[in-house]
């Protein structure tokens, strides 16, 4: 008996069968992957915490490469010498502090639990590095980074990233000559933990005066500008207590 393919009926049954074998691929090839899908995210952690103080394999002024994937692991124990968990007046040592979900912290925070922030400690070439990671919000979706600070608190290196700035403009944040121009930057203004602006006309092009808490902006990127201000600002009055205990040392 042939099938009467015309039905509307078939056409449902059809779309429904559809629908169900498609969803169950997907959910098994979702399962299947989940575990490299998180070791991927764990060693893009890794590589940039690290690219923030400086490891990397950089080739030229304009290269923003990683440490490879099968070094960082590596590199990551060798120059992360301390991993520490922030939570309220208590701080802790983990050295699963990277893993830790940073969007989901803000969660807690506005629900009013005490929020984990996680800090890492490096030393590379005699020197120490205090690696602040952060989030905040672009143009169009998150940004994120992580910004390693010297004794006097002064940026030693950066790394910028986002999840949906317009190509050209504001995606340019993680772009070497922009992130570049934070080092030497310090995020305190007199006493005061002012952060860095990513200000426009501040007549200061080439980033040569480091005594001002600011930065070029991006040609055509204000908003997403406005956000890596907004970030850096919020993040470092989020760890203002640990960096008074830096500075206490100094």
């Amino acid at each position: 008996m042939a099938v009467n393919t015309d039905k509307n009926s078939y056409t449902v049954i059809f779309a429904a069968i559809m629908v169900v074998i498609v969803g169950s691929l997907l959910a098994f090839f979702a399962s299947s992957l989940s575990e490299k899908i998180k070791e991927n995210e764990r060693l893009e952690k890794q590589q940039n915490i690290l690219y923030a103080m400086g490891v990397n394999e950089n080739e030229d002024e304009g290269s923003v490469n990683f440490v490879s994937t099968d070094k960082v692991a590596g590199e990551f124990q060798k120059y992360i010498v301390e991993q520490l968990v922030i939570e309220g007046d208590q701080i802790t040592k983990n050295d699963q502090a990277y893993l830790i979900d940073l969007k989901k912290q803000e969660t807690e925070a506005k629900a009013g639990k005490t929020r984990k922030l996680p800090l890492f400690i490096g030393e590379k070439d005699g020197a120490k590095y205090y690696i602040i990671p952060m989030r905040g919000k672009g143009l169009w979706d998150a940004i994120w980074g992580f910004v390693a600070l010297d004794d006097n608190l002064v940026v030693q290196g950066a790394y910028f990233d986002h999840k949906g700035e317009t190509p050209g403009l504001g995606a340019n944040i993680k772009q070497r000559y922009f992130m570049d121009d934070f080092t030497g930057e310090s995020i305190l203004k007199g006493t005061e933990y002012a952060g860095i602006a990513v200000a426009k006309g501040n007549n200061d092009p080439t980033n040569e005066i480091k005594d001002d808490n600011e930065v070029d902006a991006l040609a055509g990127a204000t908003i997403t500008g406005d956000g890596v201000s907004a970030m850096i600002r919020q993040s470092v009055n989020l760890y203002k207590t640990y960096l008074e205990t830096i500075r206490a040392k100094n």
